[in-house]
């Protein structure tokens, strides 16, 4: 803490300093003025929190000091020390916030008592200020949240206005007079890759400067005000009630600030003006509308509207007519087919002299489809679970493939989509040969456990597939289903055996996995058109 003593007469000065004991009251320095013009420079430069000052000195007096402090130093105590017992002085002290009026000479402990007082209301005061600092800081944390909720509200929910209007005209100067106004939404779609890969592990802070450039230019001309839409992620929008014909040219006024402070420029959808507040929502989607249709091919404007097209949109092409060629590519296993297939796709796409984002994301969402449908065909049986985790690779919405100065790139969407389906590919080839695996592992377990009562469910538990795969898969392979073959099995052995006159037929039975003689001559019979013993006499005669 600094004291600062203000008297012209060093001997006044030096007698204060042995007077009072300075550690114990928390001084670790101590400043000194010969007047009152000295003593406000020294005020401006050190912000002492105790200042100490007599009332009669040359250049500025007391009574001078005391109002600068007043309007200049508000926050620190002054203590006076004065020789003159005159009522209007002590008067102006207490009326310019002065704490203690001492007459010379000075009496110590009239003096330290005076030095305590002025440090402990110092201290309640700072408290109190760094409570009001740390509101203010979370208010201005809190403040944009709560403009952003209440002016997208404001758009959904035109109602809200009459709750708000004192509130807006108050804060953000939006006069009860506006009668109509224009929506203009700010994209980060097609910004630039550089700045979005400087800002990508923190997307709010990109947002927050792009807000902020966006008011200086809005507020200080009072034209309306930005702000982050509530029901968005990465979406600004822009109220806009003043010199609305002008507000094309203005958004341009606010792109080139955008280039000057963070090397870049963004794309604007703007809506016609309507009614305020009741149609905001209708300029708001024209804007929208105006950003989705826009030309992705290429850049020949930074601010779109419904209004002024750039050109007319072709026919949509739909995805959905390369399906076909696309998911033989898939079973073939063949990068080559896959290339080829995507190609066909590109090359019909490349034709297009516009294609909108809106056209983009009808693709993107028939591929999603498609994709989907396909892993439920290719992984028959699989849970919905499973599904998802086989599409994690995916997206959960479009993300646009942009180049380097964010125009739309079909090389990277070409490379994306490629890999995308190779990826598919791959994991049915392996599904399928681990499936043909598992399958010839059934094949050979049956061929090692035909004497035992071998069921269905054992084989399912065994191998941790469900029945219905296991016959299916089994029936794919082998075209025979699994108790044929396990029944073909039994019969060769039971051939073998045949041949060794030593052998009752029921022991043989009993010997390939049947415990019922009768039911054993049954199957043989059935499969190899004799009886086990008139089989036995046939092949024991050769």
């Amino acid at each position: 803490m600094k004291v600062l003593l203000v008297d012209d007469e060093k001997h006044v000065r030096d007698a204060i300093r042995l007077l009072v004991n300075w550690k114990q009251h928390g001084i670790d320095t101590i400043l000194e003025a010969q007047d009152g013009e000295s003593a406000s420079q020294m005020i401006n430069q050190h912000h002492p929190e105790i200042i100490m000052t007599d009332m009669m000195m040359p250049i500025m007096n007391g009574v001078k000091l005391l109002e600068w402090l007043h309007i200049h130093a508000p926050d620190s105590k002054t203590i006076v020390i004065s020789g003159h017992d005159d009522f209007s002085l002590l008067r102006h002290t207490l009326k310019y916030g002065g704490t203690d009026y001492i007459l010379k000479p000075v009496d110590p402990e009239q003096l330290n008592d005076a030095l305590d007082k002025a440090i402990l209301t110092w201290n309640k005061d700072e408290e109190l200020r760094q409570t009001n600092r740390e509101l203010n800081i979370e208010m201005n944390q809190i403040k944009p949240m709560y403009w952003d909720k209440l002016l997208s509200n404001l758009i959904a929910e035109p109602s809200s206005y009459d709750q708000a209007a004192e509130q807006l005209e108050k804060e953000l100067h939006l006069s009860r007079s506006v009668s109509d106004c224009r929506v203009a939404i700010l994209s980060l779609d097609t910004m630039e890759r550089s700045v979005k890969n400087k800002f990508s592990d923190n997307m709010d802070l990109l947002l927050f400067s792009l807000i902020n450039i966006c008011n200086e230019f809005l507020v200080n001309d009072g034209r309306g005000y930005a702000f982050r839409h509530w029901n968005s992620d990465n979406e600004i929008v822009l109220l806009l009630w003043k010199d609305q014909p002008g507000a094309e040219a203005f958004l341009t006024k606010i792109n080139e600030g955008m280039r000057t402070a963070l090397h870049t420029r963004v794309d604007f959808g703007i809506g016609s003006s309507h009614t305020f507040p009741t149609d905001l929502a209708l300029s708001y989607q024209e804007a929208s509308n105006a950003l989705r249709q826009r030309n992705l091919k290429t850049k020949d404007t930074w601010i779109h509207s419904t209004l002024k097209p750039s050109k007319t949109p072709q026919p949509t092409l739909t995805f959905s007519h390369y399906e076909e060629r696309i998911q033989l590519a898939i079973r073939s296993g063949s990068i080559d087919q896959i290339q080829e297939s995507v190609q066909q796709w590109m090359d019909t796409v490349k034709q297009s002299e516009v294609i909108t984002l809106e056209q983009l994301d009808h693709w993107w969402r028939e591929y999603s489809v498609m994709k989907r449908r396909w892993v439920q065909q290719f992984f028959s049986g699989i849970s919905e679970d499973k599904v998802k985790q086989m599409l994690l690779d995916e997206p959960s919405s479009l993300i646009i493939p942009l180049d380097e100065y964010g125009i739309l790139s079909l090389s990277l969407w070409q490379q994306e989509l490629t890999r995308s389906i190779a990826h598919l590919s791959k994991l049915l080839l392996e599904s399928q040969q681990k499936d043909k695996s598992v399958i010839f592992e059934i094949a050979e377990f049956l061929e090692k456990h035909y004497h035992q009562d071998v069921t269905l469910q054992e084989i399912a538990s065994r191998f941790y597939l469900s029945r219905e795969y296991i016959s299916r898969k089994f029936k794919q392979e082998f075209e025979v289903n699994l108790s044929d073959y396990l029944g073909q099995i039994r019969m060769s052995k039971a051939k073998v055996l045949l041949r060794n006159p030593y052998l009752r037929i029921s022991q043989v039975a009993e010997m390939v996995g049947y415990q019922d003689e009768k039911y054993f001559s049954k199957v043989f019979k059935k499969l190899e058109g004799i009886t086990p013993n008139e089989y036995r006499k046939t092949a024991n005669s050769i």
